[in-house]
């Protein structure tokens, strides 16, 4: 019998075979599925492995999550909003690809940034809008985030990054620079990484090209383009921090695109609008608040830092300047739930859901709040709205520590599972609690059992533990047949010392000595029992 060979068992260690068939089997999707296509910008011929339905799909799934993962839309004005998509409108008409479902939001996050995902779907942030002078350069912006839409960009990011995963698996999670990033949970893993694909220097480069072609379509001056990277390029300079982690994380300037820009914008006829005036009315919002932006943000600072009565001062200010932004009163709340001020806490969280009920967080905050406070049931429909526009591993274990707390064992377990996906701490800790449930009678799926032969030719039974607590005590089922059916053995081991996360034990079975497979036509281990370590 060979050594270190994987068990055949129902509970035995999966076979290395299983991983190897599944990508064989991703590899002949992509043989069947993969071709040469147009891109519809450049004209050019490119490999295409994904259809239009899949940008569409994939767009479309991904856009409220990420949404909700960059701060929600702005809705304090939304008037604001309204005219950043009569200018993306405007755009999207003259572009290669006018067919698409663009859409354009304006999300409520002071970082200057934006974004696209496949299918046309582009957000743009508040801290970035302050930034820019006028009409032109905001559909400078915009018309580049319609190119890497349009020439799929995007989707080609997810067809490098992921091609066997998306054909065999499905997209898993990624970093997408968003502070929530690491606590999505299901479905919100999807596509993450999208939100902060980092486009390569040929990328950019078309985009920019493009961009100022249907500016130009659309009765934009050019020279818009050529501001707003010359701007960039003194910012990337001056290595502003907000900016670094924002759009030039994604969207690096350089003077090489700067004389590219000039270069287009030359050849062009006509000039256009730069519509500065119209510009400054449209987000005059945005403009009177700044400070009290700025002040929110100090506060947040603040917070972190264990400055409480700070934040409560910048919290303030921020409300006086301006009453109806929810963000303002969810710091207040945040300060007084780091205080154990839950009442409190409770009061400013739902005036900020009055005030903006679709961003995720507040309606977090609020269930956390109320289940401190020991209000259940109300903290469970907080919870769950939240879930509803973004899932966390934050709301998942809230609300599988409520429904242990009620005593139901089976919704507790779902949804510590759910939980349990996420990488951060809060994932680990439902981990934890879904094991410390679970494991006791249900060890299978948590230990995995395997065989080998040790140097005398004896069986020898492998446990590893895959969950995440310790555990003693394991006890496992040993079986072998011979190939004729003539004999049989079955034979209850323990393991009698502790088993930490990640390891693995050894124990012999005195079943043997073997000389090679020929003589067993059936072999395996299955875990039957273990003991938590408390």
């Amino acid at each position: 019998m060979p050594t270190n060979r994987e068990s055949r068992g129902p509970q035995g260690l999966r076979p290395a075979r299983d991983k190897r068939l599944a990508v064989a089997a991703a590899m002949l999707v992509v043989s069947l599925t993969a071709g040469c296509s147009t891109n519809p910008v450049t004209g050019r011929d490119e490999l295409w492995l994904l259809s239009e339905s899949w940008e569409l799909d994939i767009g479309r799934e991904q856009y409220g999550p990420g949404q909700q993962m960059q701060g929600g839309r702005y809705v304090t004005d939304p008037e604001i909003g309204a005219y950043v998509r009569t200018v993306g409108k405007r755009l999207a008409v003259e572009s290669d690809r006018p067919h698409l479902p663009y859409d354009f939001v304006v999300l409520n996050n002071s970082i200057p940034n934006a974004w696209a995902l496949p299918g046309g779907k582009i957000a743009l942030n508040r801290g970035l809008l302050v930034e820019l002078g006028d009409e032109a350069e905001l559909a400078a912006v915009l018309a580049h985030e319609i190119v890497h839409a349009a020439a799929r960009h995007s989707a080609n990011q997810a067809q490098r990054g992921m091609g066997l995963q998306i054909l065999a698996v499905g997209i898993g999670s990624a970093a997408s620079g968003s502070p929530y990033a690491d606590l999505l949970a299901g479905t919100a893993n999807v596509g993450a990484g999208l939100l902060m694909a980092k486009y390569g220097r040929g990328d950019e480069l078309e985009a920019d090209l493009y961009g100022i072609r249907y500016m130009a379509r659309a009765d934009y001056d050019p020279a818009g383009a050529v501001r707003v990277q010359e701007s960039f390029v003194r910012l990337s300079e001056d290595k502003r921090q907000d900016w670094l982690i924002g759009l030039f994380a994604s969207h690096p300037p350089s003077m090489e695109r700067v004389e590219a820009n000039r270069k287009t914008a030359a050849g062009l006829a006509g000039k256009g609008e730069t519509a500065r005036a119209r510009y400054r009315e449209r987000i005059g919002t945005l403009l009177r608040t700044k400070a009290a932006y700025e002040a929110h943000d100090e506060g947040r600072k603040a917070l972190a830092e264990d400055n409480d009565q700070q934040a409560l001062a910048l919290a303030a200010k921020a409300i006086d300047v301006e009453t109806r932004e929810a963000l303002f009163y969810a710091l207040r709340a945040d300060v007084y739930a780091k205080r154990g001020d839950y009442e409190r806490a409770s009061s400013g969280y739902e005036r900020a859901i009055e005030l903006n009920a679709e961003y995720f967080a507040f309606h977090v905050k609020e269930g956390l709040a109320l289940e401190e406070l020991g209000r259940l049931e109300a903290a469970k429909r907080a919870l769950k709205r939240s879930i509803e526009l973004l899932p966390t591993a934050v709301a998942y274990k809230a609300l599988g520590d409520i429904a242990l707390a009620q005593g139901d064992r089976g919704r507790a377990l779902e949804y510590y599972r759910r939980a349990s996906g996420s990488a951060s701490q809060v994932g680990r800790q439902a981990a934890i609690a879904l094991a410390e449930l679970d494991l006791p009678g249900n060890p299978g799926a948590y230990l995995a059992g395997g065989l080998r032969l040790d140097r005398s030719g004896y069986l020898v039974a492998v446990v590893k533990n895959r969950s995440s607590v310790p555990v003693r005590n394991v006890a496992v089922q040993l079986f072998v047949t011979d190939q004729f059916g003539d004999w049989s053995s079955k034979r209850r081991l323990t393991l009698r010392g502790r088993l930490d996360p990640g390891q693995t034990a050894t124990v012999r079975s005195g079943i043997g000595p073997f000389q090679n497979v020929k003589e067993t036509a059936g072999y395996g281990v299955r875990v039957i029992s273990a003991e938590l370590v408390r």
